[in-house]
């Protein structure tokens, strides 16, 4: 019996292989590995928590389980935008920590082979901080791949994500 799930776990792991979610943000094309999503639900009523970074916009409650929810424009330092009826939340988990993404728009699942993907640009002398994990380019497109546990395990967002577990 254990043999049958470690071929399920294998079968679901190879499925997702460069598979990334795509969405937009202010004009361009980001993508998330799709392992890490849990769902997409359209923007709710977000509760605000006191001081929390600007890119936090406070928490929800989703099925008895409060999220934190991160802008990812605000992140990004991007200007501000009035949410509308194709903003989206996307509700990723990493090591057990569920957060929900705040993206103008999802487009769609793309399949991005490795040999696709080319490395980050550096953006400055001490890339620890770049939440660019490649650019996947897709015929003449070019999508920036995030890296998502950059993304969200960083200064400011443990805080919240110890709060949020306490």
């Amino acid at each position: 019996m254990a043999e049958a799930t470690t071929l399920s776990n294998y079968e679901t792991e190879d499925t997702q292989k460069d598979k990334y979610l795509t969405f937009h943000l202010a004009g361009e094309d980001y993508g998330i590995e799709i392992q890490y999503v849990i769902e997409i639900i359209g923007i709710q009523n977000i509760t605000d928590v006191p001081d929390m970074p600007d890119f936090i916009r406070g928490v929800i409650n989703l099925r008895g389980k409060v999220i934190p929810i991160m802008d990812v424009r605000a992140r990004f330092g991007l200007e501000a935008r009035a949410y509308d009826e194709r903003t989206c939340i996307i509700v990723v988990n990493i090591d057990t920590t569920e957060v929900g993404l705040v993206v103008d728009e999802v487009s769609e699942v793309a399949d991005i082979p490795e040999a696709d993907v080319e490395p980050a640009p550096k953006t400055s002398k001490n890339n620890d901080d770049n939440y660019i994990q490649g650019m996947g380019k897709i015929n003449n497109d070019v999508k920036i791949l995030l890296n998502i546990n950059k993304l969200l395990f960083s200064g400011e967002m443990l805080d919240l994500i110890e709060k949020t577990e306490d």
